[in-house]
């Protein structure tokens, strides 16, 4: 028998399900050869020895939900995700803006709206770091823009302006907006932005894939494929890495489910499915974003939203496809095989959901398609033991679920003491049986999934500033990391990945340390130092 090319010795090893102390691994011909506490015997001088130097080996973390190349631009552009407070936001702005001369737009993102009442900046705050030129900055989750007077205007949005249907424009008491564009009523602005180009978003692709990578990251479900808001698709950008060989990860598109269309946009999808089949990348999958965000009031909620002073009000939040018609989609793209991703943040959004997955079921019987739910912040305690009864994967995106200046000041208040204590089940769901994978939807939070993990396991970041967030879901380190590997492999249908097995693809991670050997509330110190795709290094020294 041929000897191994590489050997993971002196550490532990996570096999995407359990934890197996003192194991070592063999990698030959770019698959696992053999797993266990003995399998140096067919080491010769042609091996490459990895010492792991106690830290852990694992299967490579698989994202299940997350948006690379607006992650890319963003990092290029004027990039707000990681500074904090109104000043210092204006100030970053400013000198995005002097050292830019040359960019007709201001564009970027990721301002967060704990900085500004009721999460509504102002463009005449905006005005004071950029004048001269249109300015139009998504916030952390891409649900809202800030824009300045010269947007406005250049736009024609004024106090004449109607919401959308889909969306919101915050006002002033005269009606003038007052530079805040919820959901559809960024379109208003957004439509006039310049395009992207083509070279910028292989760009942004190729300098995500390397910043993933270097996270532990090898695979990953790109929750929207499609022109969005401001977005041009991303499509090309994929196919001409993949043609290339440049496309490293392996990559499941989700194609963009068009709300102003119905059923007529299935048979395009089906098209677009069928050309898009390469050997790390291809498009099985639908995303329908069936709600918006609790924070402006857009998340589906079955009982109105509080006003903050313990009132109801009579918002409800909106379901972006009526739900009768969600059913007939879903049912629809079931039959077509593709597998449905549907973003729901609201308790009455997360049941539509449900609904329309188990008239699909009802009309079509089990399949194997692997449909699944992301966010889920707000489930209904009668809706929990569907996810397993219907065999609907639950999509978490763990960081979420902490106190922070957002959740405190935005959220809660407006949910009210019953709803609040239903964010994000992750434990309940564990224990209803449901499957579990998870994502980050980067990059409205961070991408790191030892970040993730921390907070899933924890409920808290780790930072000492707030107590655990409802720690009763908690989930153990063991179930937590299979969702971020063996979880999500399954739901991207990369049967071949996710675990450490025998036969199995070597999509693998080096740890720096062993997470089960130190406190549970140190995982989120772990480093990834190396990073492998079929038993190739594409992250490490």
């Amino acid at each position: 028998m041929a000897p191994m090319d590489i050997l993971f010795v002196n550490g532990s090893v996570f096999d995407g399900r359990r934890y197996r102390p003192g194991w070592s691994v063999a990698v030959r011909s770019g698959r696992i050869l053999a797993a266990g506490p003995d399998v140096a015997s067919l080491r010769d001088a042609r091996t490459e020895v990895v010492d792991l130097g106690s830290g852990l080996l694992q299967p490579g973390f698989v994202d299940a939900h997350i948006h690379p190349v607006q992650g890319g631009l963003e990092r290029a552009r004027c990039d707000l995700s990681p500074v904090w407070g109104r000043r210092t936001t204006l100030a970053t702005i400013s000198a995005y803006a002097e050292a830019h001369p040359e960019a007709d737009w201001i564009l970027g993102g990721g301002w967060h709206q704990p900085d500004y009442p009721g999460g509504a900046p102002l463009s005449s705050d905006l005005d004071t770091a950029v004048a001269d030129r249109p300015a139009f900055l998504v916030n952390a989750d891409h649900h809202s823009a800030w824009v300045n007077s010269r947007a406005l205007a250049v736009a024609g949005v004024d106090a004449r302006t109607p919401d959308p249907a889909d969306g919101r424009i915050e006002r002033a008491a005269d009606g003038s907006p007052t530079g805040t564009l919820h959901e559809g009523a960024m379109d208003l602005v957004g439509r006039l932005v310049p395009p992207t180009t083509h070279e910028e978003q292989v760009a942004a692709l190729l300098d995500a894939q390397a910043y993933l990578h270097s996270l532990g990251i090898t695979g990953w479900q790109d929750a929207i494929l499609g022109d969005y808001a401001n977005l041009t698709d991303a499509t090309p950008a994929y196919v001409e890495l993949a043609r290339a060989g440049l496309l490293t990860a392996r990559v499941n598109g989700a194609l963009w489910w068009r709300r102003d269309l119905g059923a007529e946009q299935i048979s395009a999808l089906v098209e677009r499915r069928d050309a898009l089949q390469f050997p790390r990348l291809r498009a099985g999958s639908v995303k329908i974003m069936q709600d918006g965000v609790a924070e402006n009031f857009t998340a589906g909620m079955l009982d109105p939203y509080y006003d903050g002073c313990g009132c109801r009000t009579a918002n409800a939040g909106l379901s972006f496809v009526d739900p009768v018609a969600l059913r007939q989609h879903v049912t629809a793209l079931d039959a077509a095989g593709f597998q449905v991703h549907v973003h729901a943040i609201g308790d009455r959004a997360v049941r539509e959901a449900l609904d329309a997955f188990e008239a699909a079921r009802l009309a079509n019987g089990a399949t194997d398609l692997r449909h699944h739910i992301a966010h889920l912040q707000v489930v209904h305690p009668a809706d929990i033991g569907r996810f397993a009864a219907l065999d609907v994967t639950a999509n978490m995106q763990a960081l979420w679920a902490v106190y922070e200046p957002q959740m405190l000041d935005l959220t809660i208040p407006f949910l009210g003491p019953e709803r609040s204590g239903w964010q994000y089940p992750f434990g309940d769901l564990a224990r209803s049986g449901a499957r579990l994978a998870a994502g980050s939807d980067w990059p409205v939070s961070s991408p790191d999934p030892l970040a993730a993990v921390q907070v899933a396991v924890n409920r808290h970041t780790g930072d000492g500033c707030y107590e655990a967030f409802l720690p009763e879901q908690a989930l153990d380190l063991s179930t937590a990391l299979a969702a971020y590997t063996s979880g999500s492999a399954w739901l991207n249908h990369a049967d071949d990945t996710g675990r450490i097995e025998p036969g199995l693809l070597a999509d693998l991670v080096v740890l720096d340390r062993d997470p089960f050997r130190a406190p549970v509330d140190e995982i989120g110190q772990a480093r990834v130092t190396a990073t492998y795709i079929e038993g190739v290094r594409v992250f490490g020294p």
